[in-house]
């Protein structure tokens, strides 16, 4: 990210460019102040989630770990604290949702794949608040396949023609009539993976143009210049002869193209066409993951050509955009720079082959010519392979160099981080072509001269921890209420309550710290408020990915080796379940929101009354009842002013809200266990209160305290609890000889591996009973935004106990 003074210099030089031109420099400030502007204030986020393998039956838990960075430099970010992930099937519905703390150090979590989820292929997205401002394009996405071995698999039926999805990309976003122009082609099957094909250009006379086949994944291209706007049209066949035919995309008659190649070792060339006759001038923009990498201007009559130096250009992806005079966007193109000394991680195991019950280590170190540090952030899973398991779990690396700045699903993402040959180079300038990406509106940044004034966003980073967001409504016309104090309970420990005040759009958001697993929550208003009505909205995003899920490739012939895994499984949860559910309960704070009351009464050490006014009266000595037309109310003193507050204090019966004092009268005493009292005004949120009563009952829940009916009461998941993974160690002969049977797949999963300070470190685990072999999968992120992942193989013998 560039500095204040680097981005002076960088502007100086963009302006000597222009000078050899002539042309006024303010023209391509024009263009940079106001992206850098947005860049600065635009935060990219982005999520990585590596789970334990990619493919799972019903009755198994999915573990997984979350890496989250900025999307400009990939370093560990620590501004939101949520993550929000889900699973949707392939009708767009949220089979399974939770919510995990992150932070710099990433995040990890596990998911229990119930028996009701039926066998398919489903997406996993990932996401914070914050990203929910932006397409659901930008979130983590991951296909998984989960296989329910209790009901049938219900696979499609194949069809006598395959459905093949063809997608047609002009170089640039264009066809111009007599114009030269390159047209990049994708064709995959109803699984997602390309089909080779060839076939031809076609004329509306059925005349040939060019032939043309696929190279890489079911892509490829062509080149051709339109003579006229209609009938083109490409037809493919495959290699079993089936004939798909797609006409081109609608040829402009007037416009702009863009060419980019290779022109020498070090420089890219790009060439821009118009016949435009009004054309007089055309911009370049260059930038990488959105940091200024060139911005050029140059006339043009029919056409011109730019020169960038590769080393300009940062290791990635980056954006090509062309402008017109007026600086209206008119073509744009990606470009690949293969990162040249990506993170290595080496990983050693011990032995290359073991005897079930043994013991595995397994050595990691990382080397990378461009980090800083050798400490990293490693996750590791050790699981099986067979033909239901593939050995692609996800990379990192591949994700955050290419995938996640790239519209739609990339087939085998690491083919393309290989070192460059000939066709690896062809195949991933195909790739550019096809996979279009922008992060913003051009529009919207170049709106006006004047620096950019940043919308707001609806949706906000959770810096502090969860938030819970609601509306306040008037129920007649459903208009929102702004000015509306509103409180949120947790009944339970520790004892916690939020305040918001409503906003013009009537919205109250509660901010929620320390707030994990399932619980109740109770949002009230006061009382002259009870009849608006209150909602809380959904955490997870209600837009629908645009990613389309492949059809379940397991098949009937697969039935013995999913029957052995379920086995397995049930094996597992009947033997080791106890074992394998263990629960790590994050330290918190367990004092009351308020810390330390002024007066704090254990009613046990006090003789017991059956009213509650007597105890207040006889032993609470900051209390004071009152009964003002007919009904109670309760006071405390003004301590620092030695007066009596003349209003009401809040009364909290374990942090909820009550407004009714006769309730408290006429609740037992017995059910209380403590009573505290805050003697001074408390401020907590928008609220300012008369001093602070607060009743706690024994197990720190409303012991059949009534609820106000206006209250609105719902269960809601807060973050999820850590859960421990369980492996069986087998270091004595009583262990090794166990008639237990030990039938996981999974032998290992790690998502909080470190490496030491001179990138080293080592960890153990044990085989099962079950023979086969097993990949050793590794992710891992370095402080300074280095990415790496590896895999190796190791085989595992079944010996006589």
């Amino acid at each position: 990210m560039l500095s204040l003074l680097q981005r002076v210099f960088f502007y100086g030089l963009l302006i000597s460019s222009l000078t050899a031109v002539g042309q006024p420099p303010s023209s391509v400030s024009a263009l940079i102040q106001p992206f850098d502007n947005y860049r600065r204030h635009a935060l990219q986020e982005k999520l990585f989630v590596h789970t334990d393998q990619a493919f799972y039956i019903t009755g198994e838990t999915m573990w997984f770990k979350v890496y989250y960075v900025d999307g400009t430099e990939h370093k560990p970010l620590d501004v939101s604290k949520v993550t929000y992930i889900e699973l949707i099937d392939k009708d767009q519905k949220s089979v399974l949702q939770t919510k995990v703390p992150v932070s710099a150090g990433g995040g990890n979590g596990a998911l229990f794949l119930p028996s009701s989820l039926r066998s398919g292929n489903y997406l996993m997205r990932a996401y914070t608040n914050w990203m929910k401002n932006s397409s659901p394009d930008f979130f983590f996405e991951k296909t998984l396949t989960i296989v329910n071995p209790f009901t049938p698999l219900g696979l499609p039926l194949l069809r006598e023609t395959p459905d093949y999805d063809i997608q047609l990309f002009p170089e640039g976003g264009h066809l111009v009539q007599g114009l030269p122009g390159k047209v990049a082609f994708r064709i995959v099957d109803a699984s997602g993976r390309g089909v080779p094909v060839r076939g031809w250009l076609l004329t509306a006379q059925n005349d040939t143009l060019a032939r043309v086949s696929s190279h890489k994944f079911g892509i490829g291209n062509f080149t051709f210049t339109p003579s006229n706007t209609a009938g083109y049209r490409i037809t493919l066949t495959d290699e079993k002869g089936h004939l798909v035919s797609r006409p081109l995309p609608t040829i402009e008659p007037q416009g702009y193209t863009m060419r980019l190649e290779e022109s020498t070792a070090s420089q890219v060339k790009i060439t821009v066409n118009t016949n435009v006759e009004a054309a007089s001038a055309v911009y370049l923009f260059a930038h990488t993951r959105n940091e200024i990498k060139a911005a050029e201007l140059r006339p043009i009559q029919r056409e011109t050509s730019f020169l960038i130096d590769k080393k300009t250009l940062g290791e990635g992806i980056s954006h090509l955009t062309i402008f017109d005079a007026n600086r209206k966007p008119v073509c744009e193109r990606l470009y690949f720079k293969r990162p040249i000394n990506p993170l290595t991680i080496n990983l050693k195991s011990d032995l290359r082959q073991y005897a079930s019950r043994t013991k595995v280590t397994l050595d990691a170190s990382i080397q990378g010519a461009n980090t800083q540090t050798k400490q990293a952030a490693l996750s590791v899973s050790v699981y099986r392979l067979d033909s239901l398991a593939g050995s692609d779990s996800g990379s990192i690396l591949s994700y955050l160099w290419m995938t996640s700045d790239l519209r739609g699903q990339i087939e085998s993402p690491t083919y393309y981080l290989q070192p460059e040959t000939p066709e690896v180079a062809q195949a991933t300038d195909n790739l550019m072509l096809t996979h279009g990406w922008r992060r913003f509106r051009w529009d919207t940044i170049l709106a006006s001269a004047a620096p950019l004034q940043q919308p707001k966003q609806p949706f906000i980073p959770e810096h502090n921890g969860l938030l819970i967001q609601g509306t306040v409504t008037d129920p007649v016309s459903g208009t929102p209420v702004p000015n509306v104090i509103t409180y949120l309970s947790t009944p339970g420990k520790p004892l916690r309550l939020y305040v918001s005040r409503s906003n013009a759009e009537g919205q109250v958001r509660f901010e929620m710290q320390d707030f994990y697993g399932a619980k109740n929550i109770i949002v009230q208003t006061n009382p002259q408020d009870s009849l608006l009505k209150l909602t809380v909205a959904s955490p997870f995003s209600s837009s629908l990915s645009s990613t389309r899920l492949p059809d379940l490739s397991v098949r009937e012939s697969q039935a013995d080796q999913l029957l052995t895994r379920s086995v397995s499984m049930q094996v597992q949860g009947t033997y080791w379940g106890d074992q394998a559910i263990q629960y790590r309960y994050p330290q918190v704070d367990s004092s009351a929101f308020y810390g330390k009351p002024g007066e704090s009464y254990l009613l046990d050490i006090y003789t017991r009354f059956p009213r509650m006014e007597e105890v207040l009266r006889e032993y609470v000595l900051g209390v004071m009842p009152r009964k003002k037309q007919g009904h109670y109310r309760l006071y405390v003193p003004n301590a620092p002013y030695r007066t009596t507050f003349e209003e009401p204090s809040l009364v909290l019966m374990n942090g909820v809200p009550i407004f009714d004092m006769d309730k408290i009268i006429d609740f037992s005493p017995l059910k209380i266990k403590q009573i505290d009292v805050i003697t001074n005004h408390y401020f907590i949120g928008p609220g300012v209160f008369p001093g602070v009563i607060s009743f706690m009952s024994y197990k720190g829940d409303m012991a059949g305290f009534p609820i106000s009916a206006n209250a609105l009461t719902l269960p809601y998941d807060g973050l999820q609890l850590q859960r421990e993974f369980y492996s069986p160690r087998y270091e004595t002969p009583k262990q090794i000889g166990s008639r237990l049977p030990d039938g996981r797949t999974l032998l290992y999963w790690n998502p909080e591996l470190r490496t030491d300070a001179q990138g080293n470190v080592r960890t153990q685990f044990f085989t099962s009973d079950q023979p086969g072999t097993y990949v050793v999968d590794v992710n891992g992120l370095t402080t300074d935004g280095q990415a790496g992942s590896q895999r190796v193989l190791f085989e595992v013998k079944n010996t006589p106990k």
